[in-house]
């Protein structure tokens, strides 16, 4: 009691995030029970019917949530292996600019587009991919291409630009927590790894890669947590919402968006629980098993 007492202002500290938590996670929990039920907004809360497994059967029977699964799967996994090695990489090539001034800098620029808002991200790379936007101008100006490409009328284009702007925005930013882990490694360890004649590459792969290796590995199984909705920053939403349009619709089309699309256009707010429980599940079940693959190669897990 003498502890908690000395640590009380500390502690109160907590209160305010477990506030803010507890309203905006914990509570919506509890509006999953929508799935098993025949929602209506003039039934009020408790007067609804109980629907079974009614809407999982038409949801497992309906082609738009297989392709905005496909998609929202096909996309994550891409985003999860570049989003998850460049901030590393990044990291790396910073840690090993030997003019603090410049590396200042270059940490500063790089994690500046983490700050804008995704709409002002999305209008920026609207431009930049339009047939007469810059990208095109410098592929036509090398001889890459002989007519501009519709980078956002060809849905085989889109995935890969959801991940290109996705390293764009968040690789500095990400980076930041692996500098921080570089930081602490023992200076005298490189010092001792260079008499001994290692060079740059030897102490990268020996000295600074095993020493944040377990700082990856809680990224890793974080990340796999928030996976199904595009990384940390659950960007499939917005890139579907901002980029997506008719003529890329069989691959910007993804699972939020059909929730969306269900739950507030259509007003079928069981429908969209239903398939937000399956979201839900899935990113539960990917979470669980990245833990399990950290125990096995670190002998240790996150939780």
């Amino acid at each position: 009691m003498r502890k908690k007492k000395k640590q009380f202002q500390l502690q109160m500290m907590v209160v305010p995030a477990m506030i803010f938590f507890f309203i905006f996670s914990y509570i919506p929990v509890m509006g999953l029970v929508n799935a098993f039920l025949d929602y209506s907004l003039t039934d009020g809360y408790f007067g609804h019917s109980f629907a079974g497994l009614n809407y999982f059967r038409e949801l497992f029977a309906s082609e738009s949530f297989w392709l905005s699964m496909k998609n929202a799967l096909g996309m994550s996994f891409l985003k999860f292996f570049f989003t998850f090695t460049s901030p590393l990489l990044l990291a790396l090539l910073i840690n090993e600019v030997p003019f603090r001034g410049l590396k200042k800098l270059t940490q500063t620029g790089s994690y500046l587009p983490h700050f804008l808002s995704y709409v002002i991200v999305a209008t920026l790379w609207m431009v930049f991919l339009d047939s007469k936007g810059v990208i095109n101008e410098i592929l036509q100006a090398l001889h890459l291409t002989e007519r501009p490409i519709e980078f956002l009328a060809e849905p085989k284009w889109f995935w890969w630009i959801g991940v290109w702007i996705d390293c764009w925005q968040e690789s500095g930013w990400n980076a930041i927590i692996y500098l921080a882990a570089i930081a602490g490694i023992n200076p005298d360890l490189y010092e001792a790894a260079q008499v001994d004649g290692a060079g740059r590459m030897k102490r990268i792969f020996y000295i600074t890669l095993p020493s944040i290796a377990w700082t990856a590995g809680v990224l890793f199984v974080m990340n796999c947590g928030s996976l199904l909705s595009g990384g940390p920053v659950a960007s499939n939403f917005n890139q579907s919402y901002l980029l997506g349009n008719s003529f890329n619709y069989s691959k910007s089309y993804v699972i939020q968006k059909f929730v969306i699309d269900e739950g507030l256009s259509q007003m079928r707010f069981s429908y969209a629980a239903a398939g937000n429980l399956v979201l839900s599940v899935l990113s539960v079940g990917l979470l669980l098993a990245a833990n399990k693959v950290s125990k096995r190669i670190f002998g240790k897990s996150v939780f």
